[in-house]
């Protein structure tokens, strides 16, 4: 909603906001069909693609011979290398950094093995912020970093980036936001957002969601979490909190024993633990155990592909009464499930035929998500993006600003 005081003012913000947008999301794109799409005439696309060019946050290119008669139309284009972000992903079992170009190119990648011992925020944000100097370093000269994005495996509190809970590696009250950006030191705040959620904004954006305004993204790491698009907006709930679907209940009675300490949860039967008992497999860990459980099943190991039905079975149950509650157009599976999808998909199938009220699966579409393992870490660069795309010049003016000045600034005001 525009604000009431300045209205030519934040119409003209909306407007560079809006078109940086299409840009960023939609790869290079002509002028015509920017006007097109924002229902804005030609002049006024020229004189946000002009301003936006002058900031460097796009550049404007004559477009291939087409053939066509007539004056081509300017094709505009992110400056992926010139304008870029931190992007960072915390897994069950590992952790993943990116420097991410506007326009969703990933320009450079670093990741480590993380070990499951329990509460390591010190381990983690010191890793984390290790290979994020690197990458900043090594960014070509004159470009800027416009954001920090950061995915985790739990519950995120709004505003300040605290793990409240993550249950598979018991961490409760941790100021992971806050410590990673002190030990960056780069002087931008660190947003963070949980993984499943950004893994649902990033597939609606980005991968197999385009088009889709209502969604339901199911990952699996170890546990399962999930997203939900409603409308086009992420469902969120009252305190932020929302969507951990993982902890429905399927199997009250005599359910696995949960990791959040209840009983039965989506998570408990069909997570990675439970694939592994099921399989008689205890030795195995993480996704590349879960790959062998699947390649086994599909190989011809006969207790394999018992557990795989076993735990598609019990999906297929939360699938179902997802669709009966939200009515999505599409569900995806991410993380983990997409192996398990890969292994179990007639007996998830199955389910929805019969628990899914007839209306509800008409139209609905089950797909393992098109952005595959970095689904979430492509969340956790579009959530550092956010603030670019809100608010195009002056956040990139923030930051190419020097912040010694900017401290010395700061001082004289409150001395005079």
């Amino acid at each position: 909603m525009l604000k009431a005081g300045r209205p030519q003012e934040e119409m003209r913000r909306h407007n560079l906001g809006a078109l940086l947008r299409q840009v960023h999301l939609g790869g290079p794109i002509s002028r015509a069909e920017l006007a097109e799409r924002m229902g804005l005439n030609r002049s006024t696309i020229m004189a946000l693609t002009a301003e936006l060019t002058s900031a460097g946050l796009v550049r404007e290119e004559l477009p291939k011979e087409n053939g066509k008669a007539g004056r081509p139309s300017l094709v505009v284009r992110p400056e992926s290398e010139r304008v870029y972000v931190l992007a960072f992903d915390v897994r069950v079992d590992r952790l993943v950094a990116a420097r991410v170009g506007l326009g969703g190119t990933i320009l450079d990648r670093r990741e480590a093995v993380r070990a499951r011992a329990g509460a390591d925020l010190d381990d983690v944000v010191g890793v984390l912020a290790e290979f994020g100097r690197q990458m900043d370093g090594g960014a070509s000269p004159g470009s800027v970093c416009v954001g920090v994005g950061a995915a985790y495996c739990g519950m995120i509190r709004p505003g300040d980036g605290t793990v409240r809970f993550g249950p598979n590696m018991g961490w409760v009250d941790q100021a992971f936001g806050a410590e990673l950006g002190v030990r960056l030191g780069l002087g931008l705040p660190v947003s963070v957002g949980n993984e499943a959620h950004l893994g649902a904004l990033a597939e609606h954006e980005r991968g197999v969601g385009i088009g889709h305004r209502n969604l339901v993204y199911l990952h699996g790491d170890v546990g399962v979490g999930g997203g939900i698009i409603v409308g086009g907006k992420l469902l969120d709930g009252d305190g932020g909190y929302g969507c951990e679907l993982g902890h429905m209940i399927v199997n009250p009675y005599d359910g696995r024993p949960c990791g959040c300490g209840s009983r039965g949860c989506l998570e408990a039967e069909v997570g990675e633990q439970a694939l592994f008992d099921a399989a008689g497999r205890s030795g195995l860990m993480g996704r590349e155990g879960v790959r062998a459980v699947v390649d086994a099943a599909e190989g011809g190991d006969v207790v394999a592909r018992e557990a795989l039905h076993r735990i598609g079975d019990w999906l297929g149950i939360g699938v179902a009464n997802l669709i009966n509650l939200f009515n999505p157009g599409l569900v995806i599976f991410g993380g983990m499930l997409r192996e398990i999808y890969r292994g179990s998909a007639a007996q998830i199938h199955d389910r929805v035929a019969a628990n899914v009220l007839v209306i509800s699966r008409e139209r609905v579409r089950l797909r393992t998500a098109a952005l595959g393992d970095d689904a979430t870490l492509v969340g956790g660069a579009e959530l550092a993006f956010s603030k670019v795309l809100a608010n195009p010049l002056e956040v990139l003016a923030e930051a190419t600003a020097d912040p010694v000045a900017g401290e010395r600034e700061a001082l004289t005001r409150t001395t005079s």
